[in-house]
């Protein structure tokens, strides 16, 4: 699973990195099903962050949180992110 990183009007703290990192290791059950997962993290009026996961079948998934604080946001992203992932593993279960 490649993933990439990228923080948009702001510079990304290596503890922000390292959080970031840990939520993403929740989903390490479906890394050998993700080719992608980008993350895009903007400071804005708030913070936004959005995830992209492309799967090796052609299928993407795409969400975007908002928040005040980073961290929250990036809870936000991922307690959205991880249910669709699993779902989208199960779809391709049920297929075989």
């Amino acid at each position: 699973m490649n993933t990439e990183v990228r923080a948009v009007h702001f510079t990304l703290r290596d503890d922000t990195r390292e959080y970031l990192d840990k939520k993403i290791s929740r989903i390490h059950n479906a890394e050998n099903m993700i080719v992608d997962l980008l993350v895009t993290l903007t400071k804005g009026k708030d913070f936004e962050a959005e995830a992209t996961v492309n799967f090796r079948w052609g299928v993407s998934i795409h969400v975007k949180e908002h928040n005040f604080d980073l961290n929250p946001a990036i809870d936000k992203m991922m307690d959205k992110l991880e249910p669709k992932i699993i779902k989208e593993k199960e779809k391709v279960k049920e297929k075989r």
